[in-house]
């Protein structure tokens, strides 16, 4: 079937039997902004069991490209919240990246060099397509309400709630909260209300959007030139998308008036030439934007909960921005869901901070670098540049000075609270705050993909050898444990035993997994919900497995 145009979809508003209630209604969760973070928390909390009113002030998604480049660990983020597939089919799957100065190539980069990974690095994809495809998921969840044309006008936090004032085209309403999610993007108008502020740095360039419908002879990777002499003194960045559509990005400098450079007689020729005279191609969306690197000092302020933009925002070159807040929801919405459940008090939201913060001062300082070698602020900074881009073509060590944008990678939380430190020596990159690497595995005979398999609850992975049973403390520590902990076997090719009641098996057919975890007979793994590690040992010790489960949901 195929997708509507969700550019087009209006959202009507609807009455609430909470604008009538003699006293406010009191909801669990309130979400506030249908964004693709918003709309991920919203779904992710949904699916397990918490009730979640999402609240939006506008009737559409969003209009035109906007977020694009979305990586792989998002993309597997999407695969747990049931609508990775979707993503995947639709988007333009790549991974090489090639980097032109003036009219010469200079050089080209792999971004996933090896193989044994379910989904590409990078798939380009309009943002609304994932806010479609996001709400398409969320009606199909009975704990998920979706308020449009909504707007949280007035906040009040106390140690017991929110209270949260709404406008309606039919006036105003009052309702509670336990928790209220912050995903209200860059301009957070609950950020506002509650008199808070992002500190950082604006970047006095601008840039230029434009998406173009073309039949274009380029192929399905990242393009970005330094230069060129189709826009000289500039730089000029391009993606394929789905539908035939290709955004391009052009430098315009802080001197460029954006309301008259969005208008198509400015736009046009920029796009001529760059594709040249003989291609054909239709103007769909143009915007102008202004580069900033901000964050707001905490992401968790009580019962209120920052997310995405809201809480941090970057310069675009590097796509971290819609990858991060898709990560700080899910980061946010196992912990939150344990605390409403009663699993695990309400200090481990602190952890969100702890965790977060960090990932985001990581992302700016990688956007902050791309824009500056982008953007030279002096002459002295271009010449610098320019030489390395010219020592680059031959050179490797200039390759890894040239900055056209660092591209998004999970954060590591090497230094949350919620994790065991190792106890012995481990091998690779799988350490304790580090999202686990996926790998082929079989299945009751069936080829499947490892991520397929966890998230969702904390999960017990224990590495067995060719003639292993599978211990039985895995399922005593799981009967006993008070929140939901699944036990995991991973058997060597060839053996896949079957695993008794209560224990899943995998089958590690290529070797892959236990050489990305580092793993041998006795290896065992303690994941938490979103996939990460967070604590590992040589062997199953149940006393250090409790510890190390307390100490992830905030009891220790």
């Amino acid at each position: 079937m195929a997708d509507p145009d969700y550019q087009s979809l209006t959202f009507p508003y609807a009455r609430s039997p909470d604008q009538d209630a003699a006293v406010p209604a009191r909801h669990p969760v309130v979400v506030v902004g249908a964004g693709p973070v918003g709309l991920a928390a919203a779904v992710d909390l949904a699916r397990q069991g918490v009730r979640v009113l999402l609240l939006d002030e506008d009737e559409r998604l969003s209009a035109g490209s906007r977020a694009i480049c979305f990586a792989k660990r998002t993309l597997e983020i999407f695969d747990r919240l049931g609508c990775g597939d979707r993503m995947v089919a639709k988007g333009v799957g790549w991974k090489t990246g090639k980097v032109f100065f003036r009219d010469a190539p200079v050089y080209a980069f792999d971004l996933l060099p090896e193989s044994g990974h379910e989904r590409p690095a990078f798939i380009n994809l309009q943002q609304y397509y994932v806010e479609g495809y996001l709400l398409d998921r969320a009606r199909e969840l009975p704990d998920l309400e979706i308020r449009w044309r909504n707007r949280v006008s007035g906040i009040a936090p106390d140690a017991d709630g929110v209270t949260l004032t709404v406008t309606t085209p039919e006036g105003d309403y009052r309702l509670r909260a336990d928790w209220v999610v912050a995903a209200d993007g860059a301009r957070s108008g609950v950020r506002a209300l509650m008199g808070l502020e992002s500190r950082g740095r604006v970047f006095r360039d601008r840039f230029l959007i434009a998406d173009v419908r073309m039949s274009a002879p380029f192929p399905a990777e990242r393009r970005f030139w330094f230069d060129p002499p189709f826009h000289p003194g500039q730089s000029v960045l391009l993606h394929r998308q789905p539908d035939d559509v290709w955004r391009i990005d052009f430098q315009l400098g802080w001197d460029a008036d954006p309301e008259e450079e969005r208008k198509p007689e400015r736009v046009i020729p920029r796009i001529r030439a760059l594709l040249g005279e003989g291609v054909d191609f239709t103007l769909l969306w143009v915007s102008v934007y202004t580069f900033a690197c901000l964050r707001m000092e905490r992401f968790r302020h009580g019962r209120v909960l920052f997310a995405g933009d809201a809480a941090h925002g970057v310069s675009p070159f590097g796509a971290r921005g819609a990858n991060s807040g898709i990560q700080d929801a899910e980061n946010l919405a196992w912990k939150l869901a344990l605390v409403l459940k009663g699993k695990a008090p309400e200090r481990l939201l602190d952890s969100y901070d702890a965790e977060r913060v960090p990932a985001a001062d990581e992302n700016i300082l990688n956007s902050t670098r791309s824009t500056d070698f982008i953007t030279p602020k002096s002459e002295v900074s271009r010449t610098f540049r320019d030489a390395v881009l010219r020592l680059a073509r031959d050179c490797a060590f200039a390759r890894r000075l040239v900055n056209s944008g660092r591209l998004s990678v999970p954060a590591t939380l090497r230094d949350s609270p919620l994790n065991t430190p190792d106890e012995e020596p481990f091998a690779g990159a799988m350490v304790p705050g580090a999202p686990v690497a996926d790998a082929p595995v079989g299945v009751g005979g069936r080829p499947s993909w490892f991520l397929r398999h966890i998230g969702d609850a904390f999960v017990l992975l224990h590495f067995l050898g060719p003639d292993d049973p599978p211990p039985e403390a895995l399922r005593v520590l799981a009967a006993e444990s008070d929140v939901p902990l699944r036990p995991l076997v991973v058997a060597p090719a060839g053996s896949g035993p079957a695993a008794p009641p209560g224990i899943a098996a995998v089958e590690d057919t290529e070797g892959l997994l236990a050489a990305r975890l580092d793993a041998r007979p006795g290896t065992t793994y303690l994941l938490r919900p979103d996939q990460h590690v967070c604590a590992r040992w040589r062997r199953l010790d149940p006393p250090r497995v409790r510890a190390a489960l307390a100490r992830a949901t905030g009891h220790a």
